[in-house]
C-alpha cells in the first residue's frame, strides 16, 4: 500500500538562495541549530530541500555540523549490506531494487542503536523508491487507545528477534551481512563468546548460517517528553524478513508465544494514518529522530540509480 502525505511531515526548509556551496551551508547550519533541533522534537523528521549537498563528502560535513556522536556501521549489529563511502558515511541498505523494506525503528532488534538518522539523495530513481516515515509516537498514542489489551501485552512480554547470518555476505538479500562482519569477529569462537555476553541464544546451521536469537527486547520506548513510541521492527520482520526453510520465525513475544496475525495486521493499519511517503529529489538531506519515527523504503525502477546515503547518530 502507498502511503499518503502527512500535513506537515516532515517539517521542510528550503534554501533560499543564500547557501551556494558547503562552506556556506555548514556556516549557516551552524547558527540554526536550536531552530533545527526545536523543529526535530515536535515534528520528529526535518528535511532540507535545494541546498548544495552534491557528494558524500558534502553530505558528511553537513551531519558533522550538528556535533553528534558518530554511529558507525562497524559497530553495529545491522545485518543489512552496506558500502562505507567515509568513515562516518554508508549507503543505505542494498537490498535488490525490487525488494520493499517495511517500516522500521534502525536496529531497534538489536542492543545498540542510534537515536538519529541522516538520509542523503545523491541521485533519485525514475519511479519509485520513496522513504515512507511514521511517526510512531502517534502509532503508539492511537493504538493504546484502539487495542488497549494488546498494548498491554506487548509492554509486558516484549520481543524476541531471531537473526539468520550467513557465512560470508550475501548481496542479494537486505539481511545478506555475514556474522563475521555482523559482529565484527573473526572467529566462530568468538562470535559465541560475544553473543553469550549480549545474552543471545544461537545455533550453528549445517551451512555455517548462525542463527542467533536476541533476548527480550522491549516493544515500546518511553520518550523524553512524557509519551512512547512503538521503538520496534515488528512491521518489518512480520512483512518483509525472509525465513528460510527449516529456520525458526523470525519474531515472537518475551516469552517465546507466537504473535497472533490480527494484532500484526491492526498494528499495520493504523500506522498508515501517522505516515507519508517522502519523494526524493537529489541534493535533499532528512533527518530523522530514530526513537519517534520508523522509516523504510519502497521499491524502485528505471535507469536512473537510487543513491541514497546515511549517517548515523548516537
Amino acid at each position: 500500500m502507498r502511503i499518503r502525505k502527512m500535513d506537515g511531515f516532515p517539517h521542510q526548509i528550503y534554501n533560499d538562495g543564500a547557501c551556494g556551496n558547503i562552506n556556506e551551508l555548514t556556516l549557516w547550519l551552524a547558527g540554526q541549530l536550536p531552530y533545527i533541533e526545536a523543529e526535530l522534537r515536535t515534528h520528529g523528521a526535518v528535511l532540507f530541500r535545494d541546498f548544495p549537498v552534491k557528494s558524500a563528502l558534502d553530505f558528511d560535513a553537513f551531519s558533522a555540523t550538528f556535533g553528534y556522536e558518530d554511529f558507525t556501521y562497524d559497530e553495529s549489529f545491522s545485518n543489512a549490506v552496506r558500502v562505507n563511502l567515509t568513515p562516518r558515511v554508508f549507503t543505505a541498505n542494498e537490498s535488490p531494487a525490487d525488494r520493499e523494506i517495511f517500516l522500521h525503528h534502525e536496529l531497534a532488534q538489536t542492543p545498540f542503536y542510534p537515536s538519529k538518522i541522516f538520509f542523503c539523495c545523491l541521485s533519485a530513481p525514475e519511479s519509485g523508491g520513496e522513504t515512507p516515515l511514521c511517526r510512531s509516537d502517534l502509532l503508539f498514542a492511537e493504538f493504546k487507545r484502539q487495542y488497549p489489551e494488546w498494548t498491554d501485552l506487548l509492554a509486558e512480554l516484549g520481543l524476541r528477534y531471531t537473526i539468520q547470518m550467513p557465512e560470508t555476505d550475501n548481496l542479494e538479500s537486505g539481511q545478506g551481512r555475514s556474522w563475521r562482519n555482523t559482529l565484527s569477529v573473526n572467529s566462530e569462537a568468538q562470535a559465541e563468546e560475544k553473543l553469550a555476553r549480549l545474552g543471545y541464544e544461537w545455533r550453528w546451521r549445517k551451512d555455517q548460517t548462525l542463527s542467533a536469537t536476541t533476548p527480550v527486547m522491549p516493544a515500546i520506548r518511553a520518550l523524553s517528553d512524557g509519551s512512547a513510541s512503538f521503538f520496534n521492527q515488528v512491521i518489518a520482520v512480520s512483512r518483509g524478513w525472509q525465513r528460510g526453510t527449516g529456520t525458526p520465525t523470525p519474531l515472537t513475544f518475551g516469552d517465546g508465544t507466537k504473535i497472533d496475525d490480527s494484532i500484526l495486521e491492526a498494528l499495520i493499519a493504523v500506522s498508515h494514518t501517522f505516515s507519508t511517503a517522502l519523494q526524493w529529489q537529489a541534493g535533499d538531506v532528512a533527518l530523522v529522530d530514530n526513537f519517534r519515527v520508523m522509516h523504510g523504503r519502497y521499491p524502485y525502477a528505471g535507469k536512473s540509480p537510487r543513491q541514497i546515503i546515511v549517517n548515523l547518530a548516537r
